[in-house]
């Protein structure tokens, strides 16, 4: 029997188009949640919200650029008013460019990178809080930084791990800064998993697998739906008192 930890709770995902973001909002709606899924692509939010109603959830599809402020005031506001109120959020939404070592990388691809992967955390950051800050019970929010930054560096991808590494070290001072106010914030750290954006170019899922099985402890990358679970324990009451952690979530690799 599947539990029940967000019912008549109102959870917010960005990045749900796709990938973890797209697993996270349909493991909370499975437990009971409300969920506005976010991200610019219309057609993927409304996959996403298609099968969370069609499993018997309530969803919400809003576009939205999490490096705009105005965006993100507005699907903040949008959360509430269709659902009365805004318990969870997960910010999910990042891209990655790489490749190449830092002194080749182009300046519009760091500058993108960190507008996505960074500001856009603060400013979903900043308006989600200030939204549960007002309201009795508060709020918990996820946000998704990864293995790649604080916990390990790899050639080609320095800008994507710097962004990250300080979406941890934002994730950890915002949840210093506001658990006073019944804002209770952390972030999962995934390692490789079984998405687009763990495939090299021209590499096959096959081709993945019989890699991963000789690059981690565990022998395989992780399934969304791992990572989501990681996601809804750190959104939950269970973690009640966790507060200003970044789980990590890759096969051991980090060990």
């Amino acid at each position: 029997m599947t539990t029940q930890r967000f019912t008549d709770r109102t959870a917010l995902v960005t990045g749900a188009g796709s990938g973890i973001g797209r697993a996270v909002a349909l493991a909370l709606a499975a437990e009971g949640a409300n969920v506005v899924v976010a991200g610019r692509g219309r057609g993927p939010l409304d996959e996403t919200a298609a099968l969370i109603e069609e499993a018997g959830g309530k969803a919400l599809a809003v576009t939205a650029d999490v490096t705009r402020t105005a965006d993100m005031e507005a699907l903040v506001d949008a959360a509430v008013q269709y659902f009365g109120s805004l318990d969870v959020a997960v910010n999910n939404a990042g891209v990655f460019h790489g490749g190449a070592p830092l002194a080749e990388l182009p300046e519009e691809d760091w500058r993108r990178q960190l507008d996505i992967n960074v500001t856009g955390v603060f400013l979903a950051l900043r308006a989600e809080i200030r939204t549960m800050a007002a309201q009795p019970a508060g709020g918990a929010i996820v946000n998704i930084a990864s293995t790649f930054g604080l916990h390990k560096r790899s050639p080609g991808a320095t800008a994507y791990a710097a962004g990250k590494a300080a979406v941890s070290v934002l994730t950890r001072g915002a949840a210093l800064d506001h658990i006073g106010d019944g804002v209770r914030i952390n972030a999962v750290s995934p390692g490789a998993t079984a998405t687009s954006m763990s495939l090299r170019p021209g590499e096959t899922e096959a081709g993945r697998a019989e890699r991963m099985r000789g690059e981690t402890p565990l022998g395989r990358v992780s399934a969304v739906a791992e990572v989501a679970a990681a996601v809804l324990y750190l959104a939950s009451d269970d973690a009640a008192s966790v507060v200003g952690t970044d789980l990590v979530v890759d096969g051991g690799q980090t060990a």
